[in-house]
């Protein structure tokens, strides 16, 4: 599956995601055969950071 390009879509896309089907980031990351930090760095560019306690960017 390929994840959104745009920085708004592919926040909104990783949130329900780890909202409704992925416990953390890493477990989501691996899900989808993608780094952690490029995607944790994709969504800084937009002043987004994961709140592991939340388990969601905010």
């Amino acid at each position: 599956m390929n994840l959104p390009k745009d920085p708004v879509m592919l926040l909104s896309f990783v949130n329900t995601c780890l909202r409704d089907r992925h416990p953390s980031l890493e477990d989501f990351c691996k899900s989808h055969g993608i780094s952690q930090e490029a995607l944790v760095s994709a969504l800084e560019a937009i002043d987004y950071r994961y709140d592991a306690e939340q388990n969601r960017f905010l």
